[in-house]
């Protein structure tokens, strides 16, 4: 039962869970209110179409939402596809094989990728990476690759759904990291004992320990695609920016979030533009909330099934 303190602590820290809870359903109700005119104008056209033609006279006005949402979609697999084995391998170095010091050189490292604003990503992939992926990479492999649907296109720039791809990939890796490294370490060390005992090396060790924590590898995939598709500045500056609908990684590109913030500042101009973008960000909205909400689930399942035994 608890004490009069106990209750008064309670009451006194309840209205700022509130507060965070109101903003959210606020922020919910804004974004359904303001969105319901373009689907009620477009209807599906609105998810099915790659168009998005602004216009001066409001009938002439029309906007589709799905080449963004496909850049969105296929950077985002870029960025966790390159991200993954990155983020697993990383996860069993500083946990099982690196000394103490660059243990914690490492694990510094990836605190203080974790942290750095992301316009630096997107003014470093923008200026360095960009020029150096199409002379170093994407000309090469059209030229040697061009077979293959994935580098069929040639690179007109380095802007491109590729290059936006790898940023995001250097972004969601400390995130993935991090997540993957906890489970990682979380595996009781008589796991660990056993397996060696059996005289396994430590690559086959580390392939064992790691199948223990597919849950946890896949709740961190779901989590950085989630945060790959909600990225703004470091893709607004290095994707292109063509609202474009092609297998080739080599294209320039869009994304909803990136779509929102080159084109809100305009929207004003326009009837009803302002409800696309609106209906663009809920879009954003339930994809991140799905993927994140999953990948939660998972891994706090996980760790009441693994860690509470």
């Amino acid at each position: 039962m608890r004490v009069r303190s106990d209750r008064l602590l309670f009451y006194a820290l309840l209205p700022f869970g509130g507060i965070v809870v109101a903003l959210f359903a606020l922020l919910i109700n804004v974004l359904v209110d303001n969105s319901i005119p373009i689907l009620e104008r477009e209807g599906l056209n609105f998810f099915t179409s790659p168009q998005w033609r602004p216009s001066e006279t409001p009938g002439e006005e029309f906007y589709g939402i799905l080449a963004p949402l496909y850049g969105t979609i296929y950077t985002s697999i870029i960025a966790v596809a390159i991200a993954l084995p990155t983020s697993v391998s990383l996860a069993v170095f500083v946990t099982d094989l690196a000394p103490p010091r660059l243990r914690e050189l490492f694990i510094g490292l990836v605190d203080v990728m974790a942290g750095l604003p992301t316009i630096l990503y997107g003014i470093w992939g923008a200026l360095v990476l960009a020029p150096f992926l199409k002379d170093r990479l994407m000309d090469p492999l059209h030229t040697y690759l061009g077979f293959v649907p994935l580098f069929s296109c040639q690179p007109v720039t380095g802007y491109t759904v590729f290059t936006a791809g790898l940023i995001l990939a250097l972004m969601v890796v400390p995130f993935m990291t991090a997540v993957i490294r906890e489970a990682y370490s979380r595996i009781p060390d008589t796991y660990r004992e056993a397996v060696y005992s059996l005289g396994a090396t430590d690559y086959e060790a580390a392939r064992t320990l790691v199948s223990m924590i597919r849950p946890a590898i896949l709740a961190a995939l779901l989590l950085g695609f989630g945060r790959a598709a909600g990225e703004t500045i470091a893709v607004s500056l290095t994707v292109g920016n063509s609202a474009s609908i092609s297998a080739c990684a080599f294209t320039p590109g869009y994304t909803i979030a990136s779509l929102i913030a080159n084109q809100f500042a305009n929207a004003g101009l326009y009837r009803h533009m302002t409800s696309a973008l609106y209906a663009a960000g809920l879009i954003l909205l339930v994809i991140g909330l799905a993927l994140n909400t999953a990948g939660l689930y998972m891994l706090a399942r996980w760790r009441k099934t693994r860690v509470g035994r």
